[in-house]
């Protein structure tokens, strides 16, 4: 099969199509037809050498996929050849197969087609686990998202709009925070130009945020727990930012705040089935009534990854820009 490997770390030109040996599904994996991938900041970093797939998994950038199932390995149930899938990947979404453990693999949503659903496995994971079964955001609190014009960005304030929350985003210019809007934002906040700090709090009479999404990492630590509300949760998702802080503990501690760190990449695979599950309960309702939607910058075909990664890199979009097959 064809697939985009990265023989040396560096640039977008380091990303080089190439002939590589087809995967064979293990034990309890199925194996998928890339219709589709999305690019991701992660994938940025792995092009540049600072992000190694877990050991084992796909060689190849691309954590999501759309596709259709061609095989099954032993012991998978629930899954039929020819079914219509996206799926949530360690690695290997750039290329025209990938085998992924049957747990990571979610049904199309209805009324949204194949190339389309290659935007969602990671941004609703990644927002479902962070800001609800984490953070446990709850109706009429205020979230606020950093990036809200990413494609994290724009599926949390989705989310969040869906389950009754009130939402604050920060968001580079006045296009991108129209767009924000748009999808439902209440509170828009451009970092360019404003501190999000005194926004937030503006915006809730003193209170702050009940939730912070947060992309940026150290950078912005000391002043996310300024922006906190008294028993609220800072989820730190990205290190854009840096990833060493200096943070005041007696003002952590005077909020009763909590701060947590995750990622979906390196998790174990029970662990990420147990999300897959939650968005296929939670999410996948919301998007086949319409109420929540993968936001689409733009498609490109799979031979011009390079080109994907620096518009991502320069942030020249909003929500996913999606590779395809």
């Amino acid at each position: 099969m064809r697939a985009i490997t990265i023989p040396e770390p560096g640039g977008p030109e380091a990303l080089v199509r190439a002939d590589v040996p087809d995967p064979q599904p293990a034990e309890g994996e199925v194996l998928i037809e890339v219709a589709a991938s999305a690019v991701n900041r992660a994938d940025l970093l792995q092009r540049q050498g600072f992000y190694d797939p877990p050991p084992g998994s796909s060689p190849y950038p691309g954590l999501e996929c759309s596709g259709r199932i061609t095989a099954l390995g032993p012991g998978v149930h629930g899954w039929a050849v020819g079914d219509e899938v996206c799926a949530l990947l360690a690695g290997g979404g750039y290329a025209e197969q990938v085998a992924v453990p049957a747990g990571q693999v979610l049904p199309v949503p209805a009324g949204l087609d194949l190339v389309t659903a290659a935007a969602l496995p990671e941004v609703t994971c990644t927002v479902w686990s962070n800001v609800f079964m984490i953070a446990h955001l709850r109706p009429g609190e205020t979230l606020l998202v950093h990036g809200g014009a990413s494609g994290i960005g724009t599926m949390a304030i989705q989310l969040a709009k869906a389950v009754g929350a009130r939402v604050a985003v920060t968001a580079g210019g006045p296009e991108k925070l129209a767009r924000c809007a748009e999808l439902g934002a209440d509170i828009l906040i451009d970092y360019r130009e404003q501190d999000f700090v005194q926004e937030i709090r503006k915006a809730t009479d003193g209170a702050g945020a009940d939730v912070i999404l947060d992309i940026i990492g150290a950078k912005y630590l000391q002043r996310n727990v300024k922006a906190l509300a008294v028993s609220g949760r800072l989820a730190i998702i990205g290190l854009q930012g840096g990833v060493k802080a200096e943070l005041n503990l007696a003002a952590l501690m005077a909020k009763r705040a909590a701060i947590t760190g995750a990622g979906l990449r390196a998790r174990p695979l029970n662990e990420k089935a147990a999300i897959v599950a939650a968005v296929r309960e939670h999410v996948w309702p919301l998007i086949a009534n319409g109420q929540v939607r993968p936001i689409v910058d733009r498609t490109l075909p799979m031979a011009e990854a390079p080109e994907a990664h620096r518009i991502v890199e320069a942030s020249a979009h909003v929500g996913k820009v999606v590779l395809t097959v």
